[in-house]
């Protein structure tokens, strides 16, 4: 479908404008444009948009392989939390990476002669130390 880039340019500043799609189309067609053409304008530019959201979308997309055990689990916890699968799995993610965030600027961690010794201290442990 071929559209008139005039009535494109048109529409997306109208858009830019503040303007609803309903009083843009209204303003071109009492300008004389064919309502056919009018149309094909807007589906023209809904279908960029649809191919703009997918292309971002896929940006940030990715695939994980879950053993069923695991994927019971976090579905339960999903549940409990009033949350999807998809939603609970980026939340454990998200903590992830903020509880890294912490633990990578403490200093406490670069006091520790041996990191593997630091695993297995009480600090860790969560038993309050005496």
């Amino acid at each position: 479908m071929v559209v008139n880039p005039k009535l494109l340019s048109f529409i997306k500043e109208a858009r830019k404008r503040g303007f609803d799609d309903y009083k843009i189309k209204e303003a071109i067609i009492k300008k004389g444009w064919p309502q056919e053409m009018v149309e094909e304008a807007f589906a023209c530019l809904r279908q960029k948009e649809r191919d703009k959201l997918s292309e971002s979308k896929d940006k940030h997309r990715i695939i994980i392989y879950l053993e069923h055990d695991v994927k019971t689990t976090i579905e339960k916890r999903a549940k409990k939390n009033l949350f999807t699968l998809e939603e609970q799995i980026e939340d454990i993610l998200r903590r992830s990476c903020v509880n890294t965030k912490k633990n990578a600027s403490s200093s406490e961690s670069d006091k520790l002669d041996d990191k593997f010794i630091g695993l297995f201290s009480r600090r860790n442990s969560g038993r309050p130390k005496k």
